[in-house]
């Protein structure tokens, strides 16, 4: 059986957000429990954000991104943060719902995962501004492997008019 944890860290991108509740106090709360985890260590995090919702009619989002070295291999460290999320309360019942957290694990250092559970990189995040913004905030260079271009290149080619710095200072 694989060991759940990697032998050396490596650094992952994981975008966080949240609409039902109390949206700052959620994404606030899990960069907390993602600080906690010993197999984590929390290397930065972006501003908060406020964004126009993807899908059905429903409220913003507060949507801000962290960086973490993570000791644990990728699978694991996708279920760490779908429990932190039941914490929170998630339910999942329609695809681009409304939801009190939404932790997505957006790269894995330079690895390229293709499972049926978890795509690495991110597969919708080379198109989401709400992503892209508080990512280039905190690794603007950080080359997104299957394309040919940086965090801060590809947020170059989208509109990001809906994305509002909602806090001054960073996370947590």
């Amino acid at each position: 059986m694989p060991n759940p944890q990697s032998l050396t860290p490596t650094l992952c991108a994981i975008a966080l957000g949240s609409n039902l509740g109390e949206p700052l106090a959620h994404v606030q709360g899990a960069v907390q429990c993602l600080d906690q985890t010993p197999t984590l260590a929390l290397q930065a995090c972006s501003r908060w954000y406020s964004t126009t919702a993807v899908g059905p009619p429903q409220p913003d989002y507060i949507n801000g991104c962290v960086l973490v070295h993570s000791q644990l291999a990728p699978l694991a460290l996708l279920d760490h943060l779908l429990a932190i999320e039941r914490q929170f309360g998630r339910i999942r019942r329609e695809r681009n719902g409304p939801r009190t957290l939404d932790l997505d694990l957006l790269l894995y250092g330079d690895q390229i995962i293709d499972l049926p559970r978890l795509q690495v990189p991110h597969p919708r995040m080379c198109d989401r501004p709400f992503v892209l913004v508080p990512l280039a905030e905190i690794a603007p260079d950080w080359h997104v492997p299957n394309t040919q271009h940086t965090v801060r290149q590809l947020l170059q080619t989208l509109d990001s008019a809906g994305v509002h710095r909602l806090t001054p200072e960073v996370c947590p």
